[in-house]
């Protein structure tokens, strides 16, 4: 938005001036030094002119500070996975002391769930490991097991995606501090034709991509789309 403001205001300032030329040209045709006055006006304005669009254009790469504050639900916290909220395709490992036949890793299902032996079927997506925890005992406390103490924890986070102009796109594991960066890296660098100044990036659960200048390293959380853009020049 504020991006299309500065454009707005090129655009208007532009048609201003040469309104103002074309007028002035007219009024001081045959005089010398008016015309001189008019050129040198003239060639002020369009540097303006051009310091405006300069301006304008790196407002659009540069992220708002409202969506680089913006931190997905799934993100994984800097203090570790215990706050992490998990989604479909992540796995974790489930423990119950004294069932040996219940332990086990399981991948939470597109549906949000994850299926536990006497347990059934248990919803994970949008849960920290935590609160599955307290769900499994719930449900396990229901049938034969009495008492249950159920641990979770993180067994791998969900994949992220990477496509545009790398050489290898595609799906990748998830780990701990991963950046844009390390994620070009892994997909064998950039491609020849590749804008290596700006990422589009979609976060899980998103349904827009958000532009992020690549001047500053941009966290990657499990999930995420990441799409490299093509260079026109």
């Amino acid at each position: 938005m504020y991006s299309n403001h500065v454009g707005g205001t090129v655009f208007t300032f532009f048609c201003l001036v040469c309104l103002i030329i074309f007028r002035g040209a007219a009024l001081v045709r045959g005089d010398a030094v008016m015309q001189q006055r008019l050129i040198g006006f003239a060639s002020v304005s369009l540097v303006i002119v051009t310091i405006l669009a300069a301006f304008g254009i790196g407002a659009r790469l540069t992220t708002p500070a409202s969506a680089q504050a913006q931190v997905p639900p799934s993100a994984v916290p800097a203090d570790g996975a215990e706050s992490y909220v998990l989604g479909p395709n992540d796995r974790v490992r489930v423990k119950v002391y004294g069932e040996p036949d219940i332990a086990g890793e399981y991948e939470v299902d597109n549906t949000g769930q994850v299926s536990i032996p006497l347990a059934g079927h248990v919803k994970a997506a949008g849960l920290t490991t935590k609160q599955l925890e307290r769900s499994i005992r719930s449900a396990l406390s229901k049938g034969i097991v009495r008492d249950p103490r159920v641990n979770v924890e993180i067994a791998l986070y969900r994949p992220y995606y990477i496509l545009g102009e790398v050489k290898k796109s595609g799906e990748y594991p998830y780990r701990l501090g991963l950046t844009v960066m390390d994620a070009v890296a892994s997909a064998g660098g950039f491609t020849y034709r590749a804008n290596e100044n700006k990422v589009f990036l979609r976060r899980s659960g998103a349904g827009v991509e958000e532009i992020y200048a690549l001047d500053a390293p941009v966290p990657v959380f499990p999930g995420d789309n990441i799409r490299i853009p093509e260079r026109y020049f």
